[in-house]
């Protein structure tokens, strides 16, 4: 068995939404520096060209960016028709756009309750259903992960985040019933759980980071976005082939406790 092999995404091309920057971004460059081409897919265009030219720039794969609202069907059936015409098939789809908002559950509008659902949970949906049809059309053995949370598991403290939290428990339980139903057609169904990673937004939150710290085991720290991809590569990578359906987090061991 050749190991590298297992572990390459050589020859792989796919999307990452929300690839613009954060998390997402960090993806992006890891699939690429493995040999992926990819599509960065963000509501910020301007951000997402910016990194598709500094990715293509550094490791030589093809990197384009579309904007995309994916909490709009028809914004995100636009974005799928442009990569097909420019990728064809996808053989990896990373759903990993996201929102939050810090509103108390008695005081939260319906409308911004509504806006982290529309996002975290209904356009993971809608993304993950677009990679799908596009698989199934080119009969490609493909690979969807999405990006859930440790608050898909704990409820966190002391910032409130009901909305966020519901959300991403039903990307969890959305993942697996995904990968129930399109398992008949080679598509593996995934997500990964972060625990709490300091992108430009968390890092924002300095007076939270003590509180967060001395929830962890000791001797734990909080994340950084390279933490996880490792977790992405796996699931993208022929070394997953038999994990569907699959919530892996990656926390520092703070839901352990």
């Amino acid at each position: 068995m050749d190991v590298k092999k297992l572990f390459s995404l050589e020859g792989k091309k796919g999307f990452i939404t929300g690839g613009a920057q954060g998390i997402g971004k960090t993806i992006v460059r890891a699939f690429t520096d493995l040999g992926a081409d990819v599509a960065i897919v963000d509501m910020n265009l301007e951000k997402a060209i910016s990194t598709a030219r500094e990715i293509g720039e550094t490791t030589g794969r093809k990197a384009i960016a579309y904007h995309c609202n994916v909490s709009d069907p028809a914004s995100v059936n636009k974005m799928i028709q442009n990569y097909e015409d420019d990728f064809e098939t996808v053989d990896f789809a990373v759903n990993n756009a996201g929102i939050f908002t810090g509103d108390a559950a008695i005081d939260i509008s319906p409308e911004t309750f509504k806006s982290v659902i529309d996002v975290n949970l209904n356009g993971v949906f809608f993304t993950a259903q677009a990679a799908a049809k596009l698989m199934v059309k080119h009969k490609t053995i493909g690979s969807i992960i999405s990006t859930a949370s440790m608050s898909a598991h704990i409820i966190n403290q002391p910032q409130t985040i009901a909305n966020y939290c519901a959300a991403k428990a039903g990307v969890v339980h959305l993942t697996k019933a995904l990968a129930v139903e399109w398992a008949k057609y080679n598509i593996r169904v995934n997500c990964v759980s972060p625990g709490y990673i300091q992108t430009e937004l968390i890092a924002t939150l300095k007076d939270l980071l003590p509180v967060w710290s001395a929830k962890m085991p000791e001797g734990s720290r909080l994340g950084y976005p390279e933490d996880l991809i490792g977790a992405f590569v796996y699931f993208a990578s022929d070394a997953s082939l038999f994990a569907t359906g699959s919530d892996l987090i990656v926390d520092g061991g703070y839901t352990i406790l």
